[in-house]
C-alpha cells in the first residue's frame, strides 16, 4: 500500500548533479549523493554512465567527490576533493581508469575549474586572505582576532570574508605548478577559455562601491597574466559567458537594470569589445544565471553555425532555448512542466545532457538531441522509493488581480475526495524573487501526502514572470504581494473541500517574513510554522551580510532616510496582532536572515503572553534546509508536521453537506 513522503526522504532519496558530457557526447561524469543511514554523513562520488544505455559505473572511491570536467581532449577528468584541511582541491583522474592524483593545494580551496583547450592546464578560482597564516607557521594554531574594515566581511554559508578576496589562478597539469592570475579587491569566478586558449573571460565585481550595491562585470585577461580588459560596459550584472567560435565575441546573460541583478532577470547578449551590448532575448524568459558564489553559472554553449543554446525559465518552468546570433530570433528546443538546474553540452553542439526536476520526481539526468529535441531519461535511482511514496498530484490556477495574473500550484492529499474537507496549509517561497515552480519540493510532498491541502502561490515579487512582474516588490513587503496571497486563499478557501476552521501557513526566509506579516495583519490561521524570517528591517540592515547591497534596494533605501518604511514594514511591528501559535525555527550560524530576527519575535510575543516556540539549530547557516546536517534537516521537517498536527490536525475531517435536490413540481 503507497505510504506518505515522510521527512525521512531526507536520508532515503539519493541525489544527482554536476553533470559532465565527454567532448565526443558518449558518456556523461555526474556526481551521485546519499545519507550514510548509520552516520547520517552524506557522500558522493563521481559516476560515468554511456549516454547510449544509460548503465553508470563508479568512476571515483572519495566520500566527498564533486564538480567533474572532462579534457577537451577526453583524456582525463578533473574533479574536487577535500584535503586534509577540508579544503576542495583538484584532483585528475585518466577517463581510461586509473588512480587520482592531488594537483592542486592552495590555502584558499578551488571553486569553478575550466580546462585549456590543449587541455594542458586549468583555471580556478580560490580565495586569497592576506591576513591567513601560513599552515606550518607557529601562529596557525592560535585563535585569530577578526579586524572588520568594510561591510562586506561576510557571507551566508561561505563564513568569513574579511579582506579577503576570490582570485584567478592556473595550474600545469603535468607539473602541479599553480600561479595567480588576477589580484586586487573583487571576487573573480567563472574562468573561460577562449577558443585558441589565449585568452580567460571571468565574471569580476571590481567595482567601487562593491560594498553597497550588487555589480558584476566581464573581464578578458591573458592565460599569461596581464592587464585587464573590460568588455560589459552598459551592462550592471552578468551571470553566464560563454565564447564565440572564432574568439572575437562573447555571449552572456547580463542585465542592464541595476535593481535587477542578472541572476533574478537577466537576458541574453552578444559583447565585443568596443561596442554597445547587443540584447538577444526578451523579457518572455529568465535565462538561468550564477548566484556567486555557492551556485556556478551554468554552461552556455555558442555553435559553429552561430547558435546560442541555454537554458531559461518561464513561469515556473524551465527549458533549453536556442537564439540565433544573427537576428536574436529564439525558441524552445526541449522542457517544460519542469524545472532545469543544469545543462552540459559536447564540442560540436549536437547533444546536451539536462538534470530535470519534476513534480513527481527530485531530480534526474536526461539526454537532449539538439536538433529534434528529443529527451531521454538517464537516472533513475529514486523510483523504486516513488513508487512506494506517490508524490502529491497537483493543479496550476491562474487568477487576475489589480492588473496582474496570480498563478498559484495546489497540492492534494493521497486519494483525494473532493466530498471530504480538508485543512489547508499556505505555503510562501523565498526570495522575494524565489518562485515556485513545476518540481519536487520537499516541504509541499511531506506536508500533502500527510493529509493536508497545500497551496503555494507566486506573487507579485516572484522571478520568471517577468522584470517588472519581478520589481513590483521593491519598497512593498507586506503590500501588494500581502495581498496576491491572500486572494488565492480566499479562492481556495471557497472551494467546498476546504475546512476553513483548520488553516496553517509556513515559509521560509521571505516566506518567513510573509508569513509572520500576514499573522500579524489576519487572523484566520490555527498553526504558523515561521522559519528563519526576516522580522525587524531596521536590525537586519545592520546585521545581514546582505542587508545593505540586498536591502536598500528591497526596502526603500538607507536605513537612514527610511526608517519609517522599515518600520512600517516590519512583522515586528505588529506582534501585538498575532493570536496564531507560532513555532519559530532558526539556523544558528544565519548569516542572511540572521537569527537575532527570530529572537526578537520570540521575546516580543512571549511578553504579549502569545503562543510561541522557538528551536534553535546548531552550526546551521540559511541554506541549511538543503546544505545542512542530514539529521537537522528531518527534524525540521518532522517539528512543521507535529506543530501542523497538534494545532489544526492532519486529514479529512467531514462530508461536505450537499445541497438538497428541489422536489419536480
Amino acid at each position: 500500500m503507497p505510504s506518505p513522503i515522510t521527512p525521512e526522504l531526507v536520508v532515503e532519496l539519493t541525489n544527482v548533479a554536476d553533470p559532465n558530457l565527454s567532448p565526443d557526447g558518449n558518456r556523461v561524469a555526474f556526481v551521485q549523493s546519499s545519507i550514510d543511514d548509520d552516520s547520517l554523513r552524506e557522500q558522493s562520488r563521481i559516476m560515468v554512465a554511456d549516454m547510449s544505455s544509460g548503465e553508470a559505473t563508479l568512476f571515483t572511491g572519495g566520500d566527498d567527490d564533486g564538480s567533474p570536467k572532462h579534457s577537451p581532449d577526453g583524456a582525463s577528468l578533473a574533479f574536487v576533493r577535500p584535503d586534509g584541511k577540508e579544503r576542495q582541491q583538484i584532483w585528475i583522474i585518466p577517463t581510461s581508469g586509473g588512480e587520482a592524483r592531488q594537483l592542486t593545494s592552495v590555502p584558499g580551496g578551488v571553486t569553478g575549474i575550466a580546462w585549456s583547450p590543449d587541455s594542458r592546464s586549468i583555471a580556478f578560482a580560490s580565495d586569497v586572505d592576506p591576513d591567513l597564516p601560513p599552515d606550518d607557521s607557529a601562529s596557525a594554531s592560535l585563535p585569530r582576532t577578526k579586524v572588520v574594515r568594510r561591510i562586506r566581511y561576510r557571507g551566508d554559508t561561505i563564513g568569513w570574508r574579511g579582506d579577503a578576496f576570490r582570485h584567478l589562478f592556473v595550474a600545469d597539469v603535468e607539473s602541479g605548478e599553480t600561479r595567480q592570475l588576477t589580484d586586487g579587491e573583487g571576487d573573480d569566478s567563472a574562468p573561460t577559455w577562449s577558443p585558441d586558449g589565449s585568452k580567460i573571460a571571468f565574471i569580476g565585481d571590481r567595482r567601487d562601491g562593491k560594498d553597497i550595491e550588487t555589480r558584476s562585470d566581464v573581464y578578458l585577461i591573458a592565460s599569461a597574466g596581464g592587464a585587464l580588459e573590460h568588455w560589459s560596459e552598459g551592462l550592471s550584472g552578468i551571470a553566464a559567458v560563454t565564447w564565440s567560435p572564432g574568439g572575437d565575441a562573447l555571449a552572456v546573460v547580463g542585465s542592464d537594470r541595476n535593481e535587477a541583478p542578472a541572476g533574478w532577470q537577466g537576458w541574453v547578449y552578444i559583447l565585443q569589445l568596443g561596442q554597445a551590448p547587443r540584447r538577444l532575448t526578451d523579457d518572455s524568459l529568465k535565462p538561468a544565471g550564477s548566484y556567486a558564489p555557492l551556485i556556478p553559472p551554468p554552461d552556455m554553449r555558442w555553435t559553429s553555425d552561430d547558435r546560442i543554446a541555454f537554458l531559461a525559465d518561464v513561469r515556473g518552468e524551465s527549458a533549453l532555448y536556442e537564439a540565433a546570433v544573427a537576428d536574436g530570433g529564439f525558441h524552445r528546443i526541449a522542457g517544460g512542466r519542469a524545472v532545469f538546474t543544469a545543462v552540459t553540452f559536447d564540442a560540436a553542439g549536437r547533444r546536451a545532457v539536462v538534470l530535470s526536476a519534476t513534480p513527481t520526481s527530485p531530480g534526474d539526468l536526461h539526454r537532449v538531441d539538439l536538433e529534434s529535441g528529443a529527451m531521454t531519461q538517464l537516472t533513475a535511482y529514486n523510483r523504486g522509493y516513488l513508487q512506494a511514496h506517490p508524490p502529491a498530484r497537483f493543479e496550476k490556477f491562474t487568477m487576475k488581480r489589480a492588473g496582474a495574473d496570480i498563478e498559484s500550484r495546489l497540492f492534494f492529499p493521497p486519494n483525494f475526495d473532493p466530498t471530504e474537507r480538508y485543512p489547508l496549509i499556505l505555503d510562501i517561497h523565498g526570495g522575494p524573487h524565489g518562485v515556485f515552480g513545476d518540481a519536487f519540493d520537499n516541504i509541499q510532498q511531506v506536508l500533502a501526502t500527510a493529509g493536508y491541502v497545500v497551496l503555494a502561490v507566486n506573487p507579485r515579487g516572484t522571478s520568471t514572470y517577468g522584470v517588472d512582474f519581478m520589481m513590483a516588490v521593491h519598497g512593498d513587503w507586506g503590500g501588494e504581494d500581502y495581498l496576491d496571497i491572500m486572494a488565492a486563499m480566499d479562492e481556495v478557501s471557497a472551494r467546498d473541500y476546504i475546512d476553513t476552521s483548520r488553516l496553517g501557513i509556513t515559509g521560509y526566509s521571505y516566506g518567513g517574513f510573509m508569513s509572520s506579516w500576514i499573522i500579524g495583519h489576519d487572523t484566520r490561521f490555527g498553526a504558523a510554522v515561521v522559519g528563519a524570517p526576516c522580522i525587524n528591517l531596521s536590525s537586519m540592515y545592520g546585521t545581514s551580510d546582505i542587508g545593505v547591497s540586498f536591502g536598500e534596494v528591497q526596502w526603500g533605501g538607507r536605513r537612514v532616510d527610511a526608517l519609517d518604511a522599515f518600520l512600517e514594514h516590519s512583522p515586528l511591528t505588529y506582534a501585538q496582532n498575532v493570536e496564531t501559535p507560532v513555532l519559530l525555527m532558526h539556523g544558528e550560524a544565519d548569516a542572511r536572515c540572521p537569527i537575532e530576527q527570530s529572537e526578537q519575535y520570540f521575546v516580543a510575543l512571549k511578553r504579549l503572553d502569545k503562543e510561541v516556540e522557538f528551536v534553535r539549530f546548531p552550526d546551521s547557516a540559511h541554506s541549511f534546509l538543503r546544505r545542512g546536517h542530514p539529521k537537522l534537516r528531518m527534524e525540521y521537517l518532522t517539528r512543521l508536521l507535529d506543530w501542523m498536527a497538534g494545532h489544526i490536525g492532519a486529514g479529512a475531517s467531514s462530508r461536505v453537506e450537499s445541497e438538497p435536490v428541489p422536489a419536480d413540481d
